[in-house]
């Protein structure tokens, strides 16, 4: 969903203001992680329409992050609470797109209305919609039809409309609310003025479908100045950073999403440049200069990975995206070195949709046996440094005793890299708005980092 991505994160809180932190200082709140069981072939199918709709786009707070992977996402889930009294919001994280939104309703007696399917509007004593003249109101897309104001009324509210390429769409009032948020020291923070959009008009597979269970809005992460990170960065230093846990483990982890701060691990930390395309500046952008499998360098031009004079290609870091996507260049050369280093029995693809190129067949063997034969890629990044993930953030379990590479290829003309939420899992990784640079560590990713 990277124009509108996920990535979701639960925020619950208690009472501390939020206020201006001497540096160094940040929130943190813990990720929960529900029950695992996402179905490979919802999440490709989810990918691909979220990857279709990033395509076609026009050009310390630590929370705790829940894995979507119950209701068949293999998102993150963010749980904020707003208003007041506080109402429970499941929100899905996303560092593919910058506004924050939630489900609202407009009903008054809402007794027959499901709790916390929905941000109830009328229920909260801070609920105050932006003007439409205001300031805060030129951040926001408007709907293509009619005005922006009504010049008939003093009173008019900021209408916002947040579009998909598939059609969906969220549309409301573009408002300010009151966010609560808890912290791993069982404190509360409290943000007073939060802008987010009142989506009472929110339709379409991206935001209603399968995809979306269980959510009630986006946690827009991107580089925008209305989103989460941005809102709350001001305040904490504009950095950020989580860490995604294995969702496929039981008991699940806990995953976590920090605003602001330093990790204990910085030292560890590998840097690389965070670039920025004029076209699509929401996202985080990087530069991959060479890729390997078992250490032998595949033949692919640095040039495939970057983006060009008009914006096209280049390689993103989304949250939002399960798998990962390569332009063909790329993906066939690591197809075919895959295959050739693979030291395990072929199996067929899943059915009715067998969309996986290359699958092993590891019955009989445990997870480590079978991870020991599986090639292992790395990533060569500007910087001089390098990403090597293990082999089970790019191999997922389709079947019992079938594993298939979890990389895909993707031909849309201008088309980027994507490095999703899967390839990323077991790192910590910040990024660093300030200096533009994204930091990368298999260390720290546990609560008493």
């Amino acid at each position: 969903m990277v124009t509108q991505s996920h990535v979701n994160v639960f925020l619950f809180i208690v009472f501390f203001q939020l206020l201006a932190l001497s540096s160094g200082e940040f929130l943190k709140l813990p990720l929960l992680h529900p029950t695992p069981g996402p179905s490979p072939s919802e999440a490709l199918s989810q990918d691909l329409r979220h990857l279709n709709s990033l395509l076609s786009r026009p050009p310390g707070i630590k929370s705790p992050v829940i894995s979507g992977a119950s209701s068949g996402t293999g998102q993150y889930f963010v749980t904020l609470h707003l208003g007041a009294p506080p109402q429970k919001l499941n929100l899905v994280a996303d560092t593919g797109s910058d506004l924050v939104w939630a489900r609202c309703s407009a009903c008054r007696n809402c007794s027959a209305h499901p709790s916390g399917s929905s941000f109830l509007a009328r229920h909260s004593s801070s609920f105050r919609p932006h003007h439409c003249y205001a300031a805060a109101c030129r951040l926001v897309p408007h709907s293509p039809h009619g005005s922006l104001c009504n010049h008939t009324h003093l009173h008019s509210p900021c209408r916002y409309e947040y579009s998909y390429s598939d059609g969906s769409v969220s549309a409301g009032f573009f408002s300010a609310e009151v966010a609560t948020l808890n912290t791993s020291s069982n404190r509360v923070a409290e943000l007073r003025d939060l802008d987010f959009g009142c989506g009472f008009q929110v339709a379409g597979p991206s935001v209603t479908g399968a995809s979306f269970s269980g959510a009630q809005g986006v946690l827009g992460l991107g580089r925008g100045g209305i989103s989460f990170s941005s809102q709350l960065g001001r305040r904490f230093g504009n950095k950020f950073s989580y860490c995604l846990m294995d969702y496929t483990l039981s008991p699940p982890p806990t995953s976590f999403l920090t605003i602001g701060g330093v990790a204990k691990s910085s030292t560890d930390f590998r840097f690389t440049p965070l670039l920025t395309n004029p076209l699509s500046p929401t996202f985080y952008y990087i530069s991959i200069r060479s890729v390997s499998v078992d250490g032998v360098r595949l033949p692919v031009s640095s040039s495939v990975w970057s983006f060009d004079k008009i914006g096209n290609g280049g390689t993103i870091i989304d949250s939002g995206t399960t798998l990962s996507f390569l332009t063909k260049p790329v993906y066939t050369q690591v197809l075919a070195a895959m295959r050739k280093r693979l030291r395990l029995p072929s199996a067929a693809p899943p059915t009715p949709t067998p969309a996986f190129d290359l699958c092993a067949n590891v019955t009989g063997l445990d997870r480590k046996r079978a991870t020991a034969k599986l090639p292992r890629l790395s990533f060569r990044l500007a910087g001089g440094v390098e990403m090597a993930p293990p082999p089970r953030n790019y191999f997922i379990e389709t079947l019992e005793g079938v594993w298939c590479l979890g990389i895909q290829e993707v031909t849309t003309k201008g088309a980027f890299s994507v490095i999703g939420n899967l390839m990323q899992q077991g790192f910590l990784m910040e990024f660093d708005r300030d200096k533009s640079r994204l930091g990368f560590s298999r260390r720290g990713c546990s609560l008493s980092s």
